[in-house]
């Protein structure tokens, strides 16, 4: 059983100079990932309804407020630009059995909290290595989705580990911070059930906002329970039943969260990816399609092909981006998956309106196993009036057993902030976070003016 005292103990130990060159460069382009995904988010109206919010009685404080000519406070900030990296569910993931969280959900947290300490690259890089191994641990260890809760449950408690390591909190305001976090904002599945709505993509920021406020309560002096995990009625005991941790002070976690390569779901990469790679090797006509079948494992199934909630009746981005024959269908006829998939003309279209009612999901019992065992497995078969064609796939360019590479992730990055940004100011944010150990959290912050 981990007690809240070893996980401050594991917080503190964490030190950049102790990090593998490797691990410190899969973070950075986790910063890169985040930073170009919340670029292309901003100006989305879910997204801009929280920035209304945040700055609805000020826009002055010490941390910016992305892509905005205003700042907020450290809370207000992490909110806010933690909805702009989660919005367009294309974020990271963190693969684990039974729960699939979103680590670069913690990045924007640390972010407003080293602006206000005027933190340094490295002291950033270590605090988001921080962020990633509590996720990664809790999420491999302590799966709470089939117990009623979101997994956001995790991410206030990465957030508020990573925020108060930059913060440099001593032990007892960890105990404090974790305390607070912990016993406060546990969210429930429901969020991800049903008919979707876009508090899916904004509960994360939620999470990230009382991280950083209970992170800031305790460095005022307010106590919280420190047996968060271990005490009686206490995060155990409630949420997730008994579990073990091994945070590694090396947080080599990151290296188990995959990059998305197109704008959809986690569970829908590889699905998603042979949809694309068999439209274009056979030049399929939509049109000619009379049906499209995948077989996947019980997290895809469950979340994204009907097992939480019909997948079918799809009218938002929120319906959309969560529902696989929506996904498959469009992925199809565009022989692509990219923001554009989402917008409100396209969702309504009828040709895959039409397309999507004809996919069947079904889950395959060795399918499971093998997503248990670190694979993505998919198969998929389009079935025209004469023929079908059959894509079995284990994985995805992304996946932890194919991860993207910096020029990838470039790429990425490029993509996403074109629309916003010219290159030579792409070319810099890219050139900044790639060293950004040479640089200072403002230096970061200043690139989204």
């Amino acid at each position: 059983m981990p007690s809240t005292e070893e996980l401050a103990a594991f917080i503190e130990s964490v030190s950049y100079d102790e990090l593998s060159d490797e691990t410190s460069e899969e973070l950075k382009k986790r910063v890169l990932d985040s930073a170009g995904i919340a670029i292309g988010a901003m100006g989305e109206p879910p997204v801009e309804a929280v920035g209304k919010t945040v700055t609805e009685f000020g826009t002055e404080g010490p941390c910016r407020l992305w892509g905005r000519d205003e700042s907020a406070s450290p809370s207000g900030a992490a909110m806010y630009n933690t909805a702009l990296v989660r919005y367009l569910d294309y974020m990271d993931s963190f693969l684990a059995p039974g729960e699939t969280p979103h680590p670069s959900d913690t990045i924007a947290s640390v972010v407003a909290c080293g602006e206000v300490v005027d933190a340094s690259g490295r002291e950033l890089i270590e605090a988001v290595g921080v962020a990633y191994e509590v996720q990664g641990e809790l999420a491999w260890n302590a799966p709470v989705r089939d117990k009623g809760w979101d997994h956001v449950t995790h991410t206030v408690i990465a957030a508020a580990a990573g925020a108060g390591k930059v913060l440099g909190l001593d032990h007892e305001e960890l105990l404090n911070a974790l305390g607070i976090a912990g016993t406060a904002h546990n969210a429930l599945r429901v969020t991800r059930t049903g008919g979707i709505n876009e508090w899916k993509g904004v509960a994360s920021a939620n999470a990230a906002r009382n991280a950083v406020y209970a992170c800031f309560l305790a460095r005022n002096g307010v106590e919280g329970p420190t047996n968060l995990f271990e005490g009686q009625k206490g995060w155990q005991d409630t949420i997730s039943g008994p579990f073990e941790v091994d945070l590694d002070p090396g947080c080599e976690r990151v290296f188990d969260t995959m990059t998305k390569r197109y704008v959809a779901e986690t569970y829908a990469q590889s699905a998603v990816e042979g949809v694309i790679e068999l439209a274009e090797e056979h030049e399929i006509d939509p049109d000619e399609v009379a049906s499209i079948h995948l077989d996947t494992f019980a997290g895809a199934k469950l979340i994204i092909g009907g097992g939480e909630g019909s997948r079918y009746e799809v009218e938002t981005k929120a319906q959309a981006d969560h529902s696989l024959p929506y996904m498959l269908a469009v992925a199809l006829i565009d022989r692509e998956l990219t923001n554009d998939a989402y917008e409100s003309e396209r969702i309504r279209s009828e040709d895959v309106q039409t397309l999507l009612r004809t996919v069947t999901v079904d889950e395959d019992d060795a399918f499971t196993e093998r997503f248990e065992a670190g694979e993505m497995p998919a198969r998929v078969e389009i079935e025209l009036d004469d023929t079908t064609y059959e894509t079995e796939k284990s994985a995805f360019r992304g996946h932890p057993t194919d991860p993207m590479d910096w020029a990838d992730v470039e790429t990425k990055f490029h993509e996403m902030a074109s629309d916003r940004y010219d290159d030579t100011h792409r070319y810099g944010f890219v050139d900044t976070v790639r060293t950004l150990e040479q640089y200072d959290v403002i230096d970061f912050t200043e690139l989204f003016a």
